[in-house]
């Protein structure tokens, strides 16, 4: 199957296999008003995440790193993706939503994205 994503070394390899789970998990994922979807954004220093409403194309919640409770707290990355998950999903339920279509990115489900993902079902979010 081909995704349209050439080939590559190095690096640039990684980015393309990225891109190319990130198409295989999008094309049958969608959010909807019942069950939005949760984006996890992951960058070298941080971490991001979105509730998103696709058919109406809203953001209901969102949490990042750069939020002033989770900045500046002690721990490594996984600890401050902890914190970006219990947040996201304190936010998600203030907005009314119970059950959400988990969307990483591709990111592979281990380290931080796993971490987060913890971290919002243990504060009552539903996958």
């Amino acid at each position: 199957m081909a995704y349209g994503v050439k080939i590559a070394k190095g690096d640039a390899y990684k980015r393309a296999a990225k891109q190319r789970r990130h198409i295989r998990i999008r094309k049958n994922m969608s959010g909807t008003a019942e069950r939005p979807r949760l984006v996890v954004t992951r960058s070298n220093r941080g971490i991001t995440a979105q509730v998103i409403d696709d058919l109406k194309g809203h953001t209901l919640a969102s949490a990042s790193h750069l939020d002033a409770s989770v900045r500046g707290g002690e721990g490594d990355k996984s600890a401050q993706a902890k914190k970006v998950g219990a947040l996201v999903a304190e936010r998600a339920k203030a907005a009314g939503v119970e059950a959400v279509v988990f969307d990483r990115g591709g990111n592979k489900y281990a380290g931080r994205i796993a971490a987060l993902a913890d971290a919002a079902r243990e504060a009552g979010l539903k996958f």
